[in-house]
């Protein structure tokens, strides 16, 4: 049978223990704290190298010139959604798969996430947000209304900014030459047969 500790002893054993949890206390908190140190070294390190890294360039974005000063790096989407706010534009796979960030540059429709904003000086991007006139919407946008043309919405901008450039390119022949231009964009809801039904519309308007 153990015997009982005393008062004292007690007493002596509660210390160790304050002294043990103490001492974890602040190694983990040094530990902490050179993480943070390392931490903020990295991020400043990583702002010096972006600083020598970016460049200004000059874009007309939905005829507005606008003057940018950008990371070499960053993704005309990421310029877009990050830098200026325009979040129509989608950003779903980021590896050019989906179309969602389909965007009309030069008044031809590329997926953003897939190309450098420092490899446009000097060009004409068009978004979502410069579709419409004022509170007009474009003829495209209208029938993508009219021919239920969209679900969860997710993919609407990319399916509107390619169906314009598939009805500019004229491959809006048929129904069958509409989903072969049209095929890089994919719509996870399944209304296909309502994009192409809506793309003939505004091509029929146009």
């Amino acid at each position: 049978m153990d015997r009982p500790e005393s008062a004292g002893e007690v007493a002596q054993t509660a210390v160790k223990r304050r002294t043990f949890v103490a001492g974890a206390v602040t190694v983990a908190g040094a530990a902490v704290a050179a993480d943070l140190i390392n931490a903020e070294a990295v991020a400043a390190e990583g702002v010096a190298d972006a600083g020598a890294g970016s460049r200004q360039i000059r874009l007309t974005i939905n005829d507005e010139p606008r003057t940018i000063t950008v990371d070499n790096r960053t993704s005309l989407l990421d310029l877009l959604r990050e830098r200026l706010g325009m979040t129509g534009t989608k950003k779903g796979c980021n590896q050019g798969a989906c179309g969602a960030c389909t965007i009309l540059l030069d008044g031809k429709r590329v997926n953003s996430c897939l190309t450098l904003a420092v490899m446009h000086e000097g060009a004409s991007v068009t978004t979502i947000e410069g579709v419409a006139d004022g509170e007009r919407l474009h003829p495209l946008q209208q029938a993508f209304i009219d021919c239920d043309g969209y679900q969860c919405g997710y993919c609407t901008a990319g399916q509107i900014m390619s169906g314009l450039g598939c009805i500019a390119e004229r491959h809006t022949g048929s129904a069958e030459e509409i989903r072969e231009w049209m095929s890089g964009n994919i719509c996870r809801c399944g209304a296909y047969t309502n994009i192409v039904s809506a793309i003939q519309q505004a091509s029929n308007k146009g």
